[in-house]
């Protein structure tokens, strides 16, 4: 059990970056961490940690030894879970990443119920837009991602198709009109999500299979999906957000579909929103029980 919390304790040193940052996580102090880190290197016979009065650093042996050690306690950790998922008492931490938009619409609003439901579970929830996040080096446990389900060393599970719509709050249709053609985006302010790109372009699929590609501007453009709700709920103007984005909205009145004859995107059609995991966490019960909630949030928000 001593050896087994110097793994412990070394690996969470190496994720917090500092003796005092793993000691306050585990409730004790730096002095003890460095005890035990360094009862893991005498037993090794290998320095794992470079120390200076100001930063750790983990020495090549300790770079290769962490990348072993750590998928190994995840796997230790999940085997626990197994035991008291049964009695529906999940323990640890759950890391979860999702685009800014899909976390606080979706998941944010659901995690206190979730919590509630399992008080013995800690959630990290990290929101950004960065598409192809490292799930080992950032240390995730579920990350959700929109697009096409292509890493073959992964878990992918689909939650929802992601369909993107035209749509416009009824304010700014009654002031401007309604776009009767995808050409007639160009007569109108588009409020965009910002890609690497210059210029804004969706394509349309019409129900014959053609596909055509529209420039669109507008007064506004952004990385935040929540931000172009916002502006599309006070009528300014119009949008492309994905069907679990606004269902709700439209199911109210506060927003129009458009275009319905057509399928829209700004990317690539028939894409979706998937949970994605680590292939040695696929037995966890805390993902699972996640991943399932996940998949009941987004088929909820998706049905239009």
């Amino acid at each position: 059990m001593e050896k087994l919390e110097s793994l412990r304790m070394f690996v969470r040193t190496v994720r917090e970056g500092s003796f005092s940052a793993a000691g306050r996580h585990a409730g004790i102090s730096a002095t003890s961490v460095s005890r035990y880190i360094t009862a893991l290197e005498h037993s090794l016979g290998a320095r794992l940690l470079n120390r200076s009065s100001r930063t750790l650093s983990l020495t090549e042996a300790g770079q290769v030894f962490y990348h072993r050690v750590e998928p190994i306690l995840a796997d230790l950790q999940d085997a626990a879970d197994a035991v008291s998922y049964s009695t529906a008492d999940l323990r640890g931490t759950l890391r979860i990443h999702a685009p800014i938009t899909a976390g606080t619409l979706i998941i944010a609003p659901a995690l206190p119920g979730f919590l509630e439901q399992f008080p013995e579970l800690k959630i990290d929830l990290l929101l950004s837009n960065e598409r192809a996040i490292d799930l080992v080096g950032e240390n995730i446990d579920v990350d959700i991602r929109v697009g096409m389900a292509d890493e073959t060393m992964l878990v992918a599970r689909r939650l929802c198709e992601s369909k993107p719509v035209i749509c416009a709050a009824p304010s700014y249709l009654a002031a401007r009109g309604a776009p009767a053609s995808p050409g007639d985006l160009a007569g109108h302010n588009c409020i965009t999500f910002e890609h690497s790109v210059a210029r804004a372009i969706w394509r349309f699929r019409d129900g014959a299979g053609t596909v055509s590609e529209v420039n669109v501007a507008g007064n506004l453009r952004t990385n935040n999906g929540v931000v172009i709700r916002e502006a599309l709920l006070r009528g300014l103007g119009l949008g492309l957000m994905p069907n679990w984005v606004v269902s709700c909205d439209v199911a109210a009145g506060r927003l129009v579909r458009l275009l319905e004859a057509y399928h829209a995107t700004a990317t690539d059609f028939g894409a979706s929103v998937y949970a994605v995991y680590q292939q040695t966490r696929r037995g966890s019960p805390k993902i699972k029980a996640f991943v399932d909630r996940l998949a009941e949030l987004f088929a909820d928000a998706a049905d239009d």
